[in-house]
């Protein structure tokens, strides 16, 4: 198992956003997180990648312990994210704001880079190149040199993803990617990550489109009101009604 929680719990103003969770990812598989809103899903981001500190319990990835590290050592250690929110930078080309992701694990990192200060010149290359190479398997290398806030809302949603793959991260957390996609997009979307999790990637995904849970999870692990209530493969999920009654209040099968 590459990702381990263990008791994960977080409390805010006596709130338990989170309560008592506990799942394990396998290398190389899809692994999701459902529930309706407020069930703690992206607290659990946000307490895996350092942003929040639990109040209990324990992240362990690939047998080191996590919990308590800051997000950059933990980044790092080979775990990256996108938000529900996009947090491009904006004003930066295409290009350049996959190059930030890239210089996470370079030896003069991002601001030394883009003041171009002399002895760097052969490793900017490298990173400019891979950078490039993961926009090109997005299809997005025709706007590198466009702003980021130039490119439309689906587009930009694969750049995020893109940057996240920069430092080449063993595990990468997926908040919402498909969250404003159209019909295309998404299926665009679906292909990437299967694709992704085909060549050996790991990934945990939190989304509300069912479709594409169900088409691209290996696992699906079901929270409400900060609790599991289910965990199994999508078929198995899709038909326990735990999962229904929190979802539909009624008999019948999740789309």
């Amino acid at each position: 198992m590459l990702l381990e929680v263990q008791g994960l719990t977080k409390q805010f103003g006596g709130v338990a956003a989170v309560r008592d969770v506990g799942f394990q990812v396998a290398e190389g598989t899809i692994f999701a997180l459902i529930g309706p809103n407020g069930a703690g899903k992206t607290t659990v981001f946000n307490l895996i990648t350092g942003m929040l500190r639990p109040d209990a319990g324990s992240i362990n990835f690939s047998g080191r312990r996590l919990d308590g590290l800051k997000p950059y050592q933990i980044a790092a250690a080979g775990i990256t994210r996108t938000f529900q929110n996009l947090q491009l930078f904006g004003g930066m080309t295409v290009l350049e704001n996959v190059m930030t992701g890239a210089h996470i694990k370079g030896k003069t990192g991002f601001i030394k880079a883009m003041l171009r200060r002399p002895g760097i010149n052969a490793e900017d290359k490298q990173i400019i190149e891979h950078s490039m190479a993961l926009l090109g398997e997005v299809g997005l290398d025709g706007s590198a040199n466009l702003p980021a806030a130039a490119l439309p809302f689906g587009s930009q949603r694969l750049l995020e993803i893109a940057r996240a793959l920069a430092s080449g991260p063993r595990l990468v957390l997926l908040d919402e990617p498909a969250a404003g996609l159209n019909s295309t997009e998404t299926r665009t979307l679906a292909g990437y990550l299967k694709k992704l999790r085909n060549n050996g990637l790991t990934m945990v995904l939190v989304e509300h489109d069912m479709e594409t849970v169900m088409e691209v999870a290996d696992r699906i692990l079901v929270l409400n009101f900060g609790r599991v209530i289910a965990e199994g493969t999508p078929a198995e999920v899709q038909a326990d009604p735990k999962v229904i009654r929190a979802y539909l209040g009624e008999d019948e099968r999740i789309a």
